[in-house]
């Protein structure tokens, strides 16, 4: 196939519609766009389906891409992804894009699925308690990433370098990476991607690229993943990216 037939086949597994021919304002635009994303990028690297709508539902909500955000979420239901593991894909972006933009696009999500017929609220994920949240985080953090926060910060004023390191704990690693609905290997990758395609987030891309190798992710997948992602947060985004990870890509792909 070449790849006007494979952006037609890839856009009925998607979105079981026909690409843009010469309709609109702006085809030209969009058969370009949509000739590269799902004619080139999508037939590259091992990612399957799944995996890569996870990926772009993502960096959509990292750059606040509404409407293709909900767009990708009929096509992450379309390819077998279910509600909760699309909601989790979400709340998981908060600790690192903050609450108001997570929120304008879990509204996005929740408009989707009232359109499909899926009833609200979706199942309760949640594993931790007030009394288990510090201990349940640090459980999943320290074998990862160690003591690296605590000792970078340990010169801020008293109150600081001590509760900084514990909201890291506690919010991101305890109240979102305990929660059901994905598992530990999915929510690294994504989180190397939500960096990535923040920009300006260099040592924790470099970090988390090496926590996702920790949890069951090869290079290649990775790789893949950033580069699915690329279409979505610019070549520059991905190419810093590669290149702050470089070292420890590399000593994986040599193996």
């Amino acid at each position: 196939m070449d790849r006007t037939e494979r952006t037609r086949e890839k856009f009925m597994e998607l979105f079981g519609a026909e690409p843009t021919g010469r309709e609109g304002t702006d085809s030209e635009f969009m058969r370009i766009l949509q000739r590269f994303i799902f004619g080139e990028v999508c037939y590259v690297g091992s990612l399957d389906n799944r995996m890569r709508e996870l990926v772009t539902i993502t960096v959509l909500t990292v750059k606040q891409a509404l409407p293709q955000l909900k767009a990708h979420v009929g096509a992450c239901l379309n390819v077998g992804i279910s509600p909760v593991e699309i909601r989790e894909t979400v709340y998981q972006c908060a600790p690192f894009i903050g609450f108001p933009v997570t929120l304008n696009a879990i509204a996005a999500i929740d408009e989707v699925f009232a359109t499909r017929g899926i009833s609200l609220p979706l199942e309760n994920c949640e594993t931790v308690n007030e009394q288990t949240r510090y201990e349940k985080g640090l459980a999943l953090q320290k074998p990862v990433y160690g003591d690296e926060i605590a000792e970078r910060y340990g010169w801020l004023p008293e109150d600081f370098s001590k509760n900084i390191p514990i909201w890291l704990t506690e919010l991101c690693f305890s109240d979102f990476f305990t929660r059901k609905g994905l598992d530990g290997k999915t929510r690294e990758l994504l989180t190397v991607v939500i960096l990535a395609s923040m920009g300006g987030a260099d040592m924790q891309v470099r970090s988390h690229v090496a926590g996702a190798l920790k949890a069951g992710s090869t290079a290649e997948e990775i790789v893949c993943a950033l580069s699915h992602a690329m279409p979505y947060m610019g070549f520059p985004r991905l190419f810093n990216a590669l290149n702050v990870a470089k070292d420890v890509l590399m000593k994986e792909v040599k193996k």
